[in-house]
């Protein structure tokens, strides 16, 4: 949050998913998610249609971590973002130092990141989804992983990385610099 606002985003954080099913959604353009969402923590059902008809409609979503892994009974949540972690089938080898690939420098939420090294969680075997733009990876035992990727839902903006466990993680001025990128990427209001 310190970093959205001392970059000129104007954020509100709640921990309330009520929001999502109500009209005050409306009044935000981008929806950023950190957190994982299951048991106690689930969208009901009128939360994950506010959601879904909120970047469907034209707004932004930016998906962080685990806030990727599919809800238990809600599995259409990966059409939204692309993929994520599958609670059972995806796994990571324990936390460390790893380094990220830019494999496509010239996408917008690339700009101004290079290769970097960064401490964090490098998922493996997750859900996807067809028409994911993959634009940076790490490689783990000769195969590629997707760190971060962006793609449509609707007229909505999805930008979704698996970057982002903790503290440090978040201080890696690389991973700064890529969600600011997602962030103004998935803010930019889409044609009806």
């Amino acid at each position: 949050m310190d970093f959205l606002e001392s970059a000129g985003h104007d954020a509100t954080l709640t921990e309330d998913a009520a929001v999502l099913a109500s009209a005050e959604l409306g009044e935000y353009e981008i929806l950023v998610f950190n957190t994982r969402r299951e048991k106690e923590t689930t969208l009901t059902v009128d939360e994950q249609v506010g959601m879904t008809r909120f970047i469907g409609g034209g707004k932004g979503f930016v998906c962080l971590h685990i806030s990727g892994c599919a809800p238990e009974g809600w599995p259409e949540y990966h059409d939204v973002t692309g993929g994520g972690w599958i609670t059972g089938t995806s796994t990571h080898p324990p936390y460390g130092q790893f380094s990220v690939s830019v494999g496509d420098p010239s996408h917008p939420c690339a700009d101004g990141i290079s290769d970097f090294l960064t401490n964090d969680e490098l998922y493996t075997k997750l859900g996807w989804r067809v028409g994911n733009d993959v634009f940076m990876s790490a490689d783990l035992d000769g195969e590629t992983q997707p760190m971060a990727w962006t793609r449509k839902y609707g007229n909505g903006r999805v930008f979704a990385t698996t970057l982002g466990h903790d503290g440090l993680s978040f201080k890696t001025p690389p991973f700064q610099r890529l969600v600011l990128n997602g962030v103004n990427w998935a803010g930019i209001t889409q044609a009806k």
